[in-house]
């Protein structure tokens, strides 16, 4: 089996449970604080990791983030790609969770944004035809490792969060594959409605070249490949915290096809995962183990 090199963000996440998210102007009182690693890379590589896959985590963190790298190796991915910066301190997440479970985020990049070209080409070193590229927008130097990933023979798998003026179109024109919601689906394509099948034909439009994975919360998700449709539902359980629910999907989804599940089933799949993952508090923490998840 193909690995994967995961090159993405590393964040200390500090999860506010609120009544209702702060309005302008207005201060509230918090029912209660939890610290937890997180990051959009860290989550990816655990699910991708826990999902079975050989994950490698490429990215920086500070001093202040060593503990983060515990976490990804007690899942078992390899670290060895991490560098520790002792000038800048480990990114951040500020999270606001709902009682209704939904949250809202905000990020410092800290180290995140500390990457270089010569560090991507170190990361990269070691992949080639058939692997894994599996990236976020929560770091720096993208366009430079999706460029050098491509040249290599690597499939791009992009979760393009979140949407701004460093995703080029030049570089989203190299992505194998797009993971994204509606949200971020609609801040690429323009369009403007609750209507799936538009949105899916909007980015089908715009990126021909992209097979599309289109996640809709309570609604499931939809794999978007030219005139091909597939729909998955949600597997409905009672929500605590949705904060790392795409990325279980994502990394679900990713190790499911580098395993030989065809697209139904790894969506199936991905969509279980992530179930299990709104059930329990957290980000990392939330995210289940393969042998949790029954295909």
């Amino acid at each position: 089996m193909n690995k994967v090199l995961c090159f993405g963000s590393l964040n200390i996440d500090y999860v506010y449970q609120v009544d209702h998210f702060v309005q302008k102007g207005e201060t509230l009182q918090s029912q209660g604080l939890n610290v937890y690693t997180g990051g959009k890379g860290l989550n990816q590589s655990v699910a991708l990791s826990r999902a079975g896959c050989k994950t490698f985590h490429a990215g920086m963190i500070g001093e202040d983030g060593r503990f983060l790298l515990d976490v990804l190796a007690k899942s078992k991915v390899d670290i060895s790609r991490i560098a520790i910066s002792g000038q800048v301190q480990t990114g951040n997440a500020i999270i606001q969770n709902n009682k209704e479970g939904d949250n809202c985020i905000m990020l410092y990049a800290g180290a995140n944004h500390q990457i270089t070209e010569e560090m991507a080409d170190a990361a990269l070193a070691d992949f080639g035809e058939g692997d894994y590229l599996v990236v976020q927008n929560e770091i720096n130097c993208l366009s430079y490792i999706i460029q050098a990933a491509k040249k290599k023979g690597l499939v791009i798998v992009l979760n393009p969060s979140p949407v701004d003026e460093n995703l080029t179109e030049e570089t989203l024109q190299l992505v194998d594959y797009l993971v994204l919601n509606e949200i971020e689906a609609s801040a690429l394509t323009g369009y403007q409605s609750e209507r799936v099948e538009g949105l899916a034909a909007a980015l089908q439009n715009k990126y021909p070249h992209s097979r599309c994975v289109l996640t809709l919360g309570d609604k499931g998700s939809c794999y978007i490949d030219g005139d091909i449709r597939i729909h998955q539902k949600i597997f409905p359980m009672a929500v605590k915290d949705t904060t790392a629910a795409g990325d279980t999907f994502l990394g679900y989804f990713v190790a499911s096809l580098l395993q030989g599940r065809d697209i139904a089933g790894s969506l199936r799949r991905a969509s279980k995962a992530a179930s299990i993952a709104i059930s329990r508090v957290g980000a990392a923490p939330s995210i289940p183990w393969g042998r949790e998840v029954s295909d």
